[in-house]
């Protein structure tokens, strides 16, 4: 269901509570078996029975080891706050004022498992792959972002290079410094200068 901005969503129903603690299980255990073993020393079977659930269960959640680790919970909460920035504030700042909404959410364990979350996508060889399929998901995702905003196709070339832009940007940040919303902040107000770099 679709959220208009400046509504509030409705309250989630028991069943999708219950789910989305199942998920959130099924995460955080296996996360907890990665630090513990190594991403390729753990199986799904071995995740499916730390969360207490049937490999089919993993599997209605989680298409592959690998999704567990892309997926990004991040991204809806994210999209609904920039489409509720009002209309005068320029798209760079609506995204960074969307992250900085979104990330004072969350709570301290939220964000050491989102920087978990990155460390792990980016540093472990297997998972090298899926980086490349993020970023053009990333692209994908900010361009539709960026043209609902300024009412441009989301095929608009302007558009496409500022998405590669804040994708790469995001790319960058996550590779080499924690993930949060000062670090993605400051590269959000680098790109909107112009990237200067003469001192």
């Amino acid at each position: 269901m679709s959220v208009e901005p400046g509504e509030t969503p409705a309250a989630p129903g028991l069943r999708e509570r219950k789910k989305e603690r199942t998920r959130r299980t099924i995460r955080t255990e296996a996360f907890r078996l990665f630090r513990e073993q190594g991403y390729s020393e753990t199986t799904i079977e071995q995740i499916a029975a730390a969360a207490e659930v049937s490999p089919s269960t993993f599997f209605r959640y989680f298409p592959s080891k690998e999704q567990l680790v892309v997926a990004d919970d991040l991204d809806p909460p994210m999209l609904a706050e920039f489409r509720a920035q009002p209309p005068e504030v320029s798209p760079f700042l609506a995204l960074r004022n969307a992250i900085d909404i979104v990330y004072a959410t969350l709570s301290p364990e939220e964000i050491a498992f989102e920087q978990e979350r990155q460390a792990l996508l980016y540093h472990v060889p297997e998972l090298r792959p899926a980086i490349g399929m993020e970023l053009e998901r990333g692209i994908d995702m900010i361009a539709g972002m960026l043209a609902e905003r300024t009412g441009r196709s989301v095929d608009d070339f302007e558009i496409r290079v500022a998405a590669g832009a804040l994708a790469g940007a995001g790319l960058a940040v996550a590779m080499t410094t924690p993930v949060n919303d000062e670090n993605v902040g400051r590269a959000l107000e680098f790109l909107d200068r112009g990237m200067p770099l003469d001192g």
